[in-house]
């Protein structure tokens, strides 16, 4: 058992190398709007794994991102994973409904200014979008895609493998806090 455990830890440890993210640090808050919902925070998402997209909601990059994590929410949902998309458009307010019927997403879609995202992010231009940091059940960001994009980190194999890899966390440290039954 223990070296199934080790060995978890360092995969863990090289996919997030590999990932090009190896501070994996505290998500900041931040806050955003979802239609029919009002005002969110995504420290209320605590305690599962989640993926945070900032998209424009006519970016075809951006759409394409969203039917990926439509797929993601429907594999992982049961298992403690929440797809929320964040759109960053000028207008993003009165676009956000028609884009989640339009593209049929299954998850949360919300807005929030721009300088929010970028504060968020610590970034002080603005970034290629859809941005995707992924984010365990602790609030750590384990992974977030360059600032400049990279079409590679947002292949769906590659996403499902990084949310695998991040509820598989939260299972393994269960294991280890679970006393032992007497024998």
């Amino acid at each position: 058992m223990k070296t199934s455990i080790l060995a978890l830890a360092l995969m863990t440890v090289a996919f997030i190398t590999a990932a090009g993210q190896s501070n994996i640090r505290k998500s900041p808050e931040l806050a955003f709007k979802i239609p029919g919902q009002g005002d969110k925070l995504l420290s209320q998402y605590r305690g599962k794994v989640v993926a945070l997209e900032f998209i424009l909601t006519t970016c075809p990059h951006c759409q394409a991102a969203s039917k990926v994590m439509n797929k993601m929410q429907e594999l992982y949902a049961g298992k403690g994973f929440q797809a929320i998309d964040v759109a960053v458009d000028p207008d993003a307010d009165l676009r956000v409904e028609n884009f989640s019927k339009e593209h049929q997403v299954m998850f949360p879609v919300g807005w929030t200014p721009i300088n929010q995202m970028m504060t968020y992010m610590g970034f002080t231009d603005r970034p290629v979008v859809p941005q995707l940091i992924l984010i365990d059940r602790d609030g750590n960001i384990h992974y977030e895609t360059p600032r400049t994009g990279d079409a590679e980190s947002m292949k769906e194999e590659i996403i499902s493998k990084r949310i695998e890899e991040l509820l598989e966390l939260r299972s393994h440290a269960k294991i280890r806090s679970t006393p032992k039954a007497a024998s």
